[in-house]
């Protein structure tokens, strides 16, 4: 009889494809077409960052004409509305997987109390929506006189 290393990820991984093939499982039998599935909200990935003058957000937002795209800021929430068609061009196309996510989408980010609301600032380019918010210049001297008694 031959010995073998225990390997812990060897069966974490075999979990996690169990787990997997279940949600797959569940999915296909609950969307029966690929309009059902093409209806569902996602929510498309960010990443934010501070440099020394500004907050700045980036989402990646392919496959989005610049009029579906809404930004507003609430009360210091910035709120990113958006919407991704599905457009089926003919009857005839048969469809063997859609894995790009469909249908409307909203994310909201509360913003720290030092962005300058009045320059906020919005560029889209190459499928990715760049919002520029400046932070307002907190540094103000004030001189106090003492005064003697």
């Amino acid at each position: 009889m031959s010995m073998k290393k225990w390997d812990p990820f060897r069966d974490l991984m075999s979990i996690q494809d169990r787990v997997n093939q279940l949600f797959d499982d569940t999915m296909a039998m609950s969307n029966r077409g690929a309009e059902e599935f093409c209806s569902g909200n996602w929510a498309p990935p960010v990443d934010i960052y501070e440099t020394g003058s500004h907050v700045v957000l980036k989402a990646e937002i392919p496959g989005i004409t610049q009029d579906a795209i809404d930004i507003k800021i609430e009360d210091n929430l910035l709120i990113l509305k958006g919407e991704r068609k599905f457009e089926k061009k003919t009857e005839d196309e048969t469809y063997y997987r859609i894995e790009r996510s469909y249908g409307t989408f909203m994310r909201s980010f509360t913003l720290p109390n030092s962005v300058d609301q009045e320059g906020v600032k919005a560029t889209y380019e190459a499928g990715v929506l760049k919002i520029v918010m400046p932070k307002k210049d907190t540094r103000s001297t004030t001189s106090i006189k003492v005064e003697v008694t």
